[in-house]
């Protein structure tokens, strides 16, 4: 029990400052449970190496994997880019009509496709509503995340974190486990109408306004200082030297963003290109390093301003301009756009990028980059598409896409459907369900087999895997039962529907810290050994808290994939969501306590 307990020591401080991705943290996690207990004579932790690695086995594993298949199955159709269109198309300049489209398009679609997905689809659509509304995407892009966390509560399939409750649940024998399609549906819209009265009130006055409600990307960027256009003299020095020799391979903390010949416009790849008298150069740098370029390099200033509209000069009315969000599992994380090499590879500039509220517009090239980081993009369209085909990022605008295969979208709904309802009527598993759907994806032609590969977030995948094994542990050492006795005595003579929330409430805290799938495998046992000293009636009841505390992490950004993905485009602080979140976690806390004591009975 204490070679566990000391483990999860180091899982969940290493879970919460992310020196390593989760990931790795779970797949250490699992290692050390299997080296511990077959090194040698001793048997630290109970697990065997079919124990260890049986979380790659798990039905939650791959029923999640599965998820993410036929989720990338419906969104390469398009379906979900149309229906948000028809929404936006509603909202004008009203708040709170945004605000009800963001989240009537969010909360149901995250019930059905995993809720992760959902809002990597809809955040450019929320971005394109405010811009066009004339209202900050911060007020929007808080909400949007909150709200898929509410849809994810409606089915057993609106979330990983509730797949894994279903799977852990039934292998400790808790009563109506494993759970079924809509077991907790009713609890999931009660929790939904509760979240979503809150965001149109305090929390729509709670939510702040951090990125002004502007037009242009350069001045929500406040590149003003930092964007110019020079042109090159008769006279000189460079004439005749290629960009990359000249302007690109130097000491100098600057970019070529784009360069003006005539009537002609030219953005990357400009390296090549021989450099002549009378272009112009719209430059990214600051005024001092432009001071001693331009006397170097025998360049002149043009007095005029470079503005979005300069920049998206190169192709008429395509868009050459966008922020992009670094997303989790992206090959960017921990890394530069130096190491990555990322102006070669995407033929694309970096102008900026947004870390929260804090912008950075100089030596970008050294910093080492993390999940959420938005950066302001210069590029070509078909670079563009390049950047939004890939799930290392999500460009944070709507982007046309020629490639959606509109034709297969009543095959690919038809197919989720089939999922849910087979499942549903318990004519199947659900992972079998899943899997066969994921097989008709491809052999119908809206995925290709190639597709497969790439749209499987495969952090999650090893962190589920990973994680699991903790709990077997956990179990089979006794170290479950421990903390459980640890918080009937703290809890004391409170009625059973107190200590229900108080698992509610346990939960919310450390899923806003680590993991919620980390958070989902240690507190169910917890939960399910205190129901067995209390009131054994009460297991189902006290694991459903469980489940629903882990799936609404509202106080954090890295409780919850999607408030990292809404971090840096909302410019929103580490504050804010503690100030928005934690009125509504407690909110909740009161509602899924009260909902399962009717709904369920304690």
């Amino acid at each position: 029990m204490l070679a566990v307990f000391a483990i999860i020591l180091v899982a969940l401080v290493l879970f919460a400052t992310e020196p390593v991705p989760i990931d790795i943290t779970a797949i250490g996690v699992m290692v050390s449970l299997m080296v511990l207990g077959t090194a040698g004579p001793l048997d630290l932790t109970g697990i065997s190496p079919q124990q260890g690695i049986s979380g790659f086995a798990s039905g939650a594993t791959i029923t999640v994997l599965a998820m993410f298949i036929l989720s990338a199955g419906v969104q390469r159709t398009g379906v979900v880019q149309i229906l948000g269109r028809k929404l936006s198309s509603l909202t004008g300049e009203s708040e709170t009509r945004q605000l009800g489209a963001t989240i009537g398009a969010v909360g149901p679609i995250s019930g059905f496709i995993n809720n992760t997905a959902a809002v990597a689809i809809l955040l450019p659509m929320v971005t394109d509503i405010a811009h066009e509304g004339r209202t900050s995407p911060s007020k929007l892009l808080l909400p949007l995340s909150y709200a898929s966390m509410f849809g994810g509560t409606l089915t057993l399939i609106g979330t990983s974190t509730n797949i894994l409750a279903s799977e852990v649940a039934a292998d400790l024998g808790v009563p109506n486990a494993p759970f079924s399609m809509f077991q907790f549906t009713a609890l999931g819209i009660l929790v939904s109408i509760a979240g979503t009265i809150y965001l149109f009130t305090l929390g729509q006055y709670l939510t702040p306004e951090r990125i002004k409600a502007r037009e242009d990307l350069t001045e929500e960027f406040e590149m003003g200082e930092y964007l110019t256009e020079v042109t090159v003299r008769e006279d000189s020095p460079i004439v005749g030297d290629t960009i990359r020799d000249a302007l690109v391979e130097t000491d100098f903390d600057v970019d070529i963003v784009q360069l003006i010949r005539g009537d002609e416009v030219f953005l990357e790849p400009l390296g090549p290109k021989t450099i002549q008298p009378g272009d112009i150069f719209a430059l990214r740098t600051d005024r001092d390093t432009l001071v001693e370029i331009m006397d170097v390099d025998g360049l002149d200033l043009v007095a005029r301003t470079v503005d979005e509209a300069e920049l998206e000069a190169a192709e008429e009315g395509r868009e050459n301009l966008v922020e992009v969000v670094v997303a989790p599992g992206s090959f960017l994380v921990g890394e530069t756009l130096a190491t990555t090499n990322f102006r070669q590879r995407y033929d694309a500039s970096v102008l900026a990028f947004r870390r929260g509220p804090e912008l950075i517009r100089q030596r970008m090239d050294r910093t080492r980059l993390k999940v959420g980081d938005t950066l302001l993009i210069q590029a070509t369209a078909d670079s563009i598409e390049r950047l939004a085909d890939r799930r290392d990022f999500i460009v944070a605008q709507e982007v046309e896409r020629p490639d959606f295969r509109q034709s297969r979208i009543p095959v690919a709904v038809g197919i989720v459907a089939a999922v849910v309802g087979v499942a549903a009527l318990d004519i199947l598993p659900i992972v079998v369900s899943a899997l066969a759907g994921s097989l008709l994806m491809v052999l119908t032609g809206c995925l290709k087999p190639t597709e497969v590969y790439e749209d499987v977030q495969w952090d999650v995948i090893f962190l589920l895997a990973g994680v699991i094994p903790l709990g077997i542990a956990m179990e089979q050492t006794g170290g479950a039962d421990f903390i459980a006795e640890g918080i009937v005595i703290a809890a004391g003579s409170l009625p059973l529907v107190a200590v229900l929330g108080l698992m509610y409430v346990v939960t919310a805290v450390l899923t806003n810290i680590i993991s919620n799938n980390a958070a989902v495998v240690l507190m169910i046992p917890v939960a399910f050994e205190a129901a067995l000293q209390i009131q054994p009636s009460a297991a189902y009841p006290f694991v459903l808290a469980v489940t629903f505390a882990a799936s609404t992490a509202f106080m954090t950004p890295v409780g919850y994939q999607t408030n990292l993905f809404v971090y840096g485009p909302g410019g929103y602080r580490f504050t804010d969501y503690l100030r928005v979140g934690t009125p509504l976690q407690i909110l909740l806390a009161l509602v899924t306590t009260a909902g399962i004591s009717v709904l369920v009975g304690v």
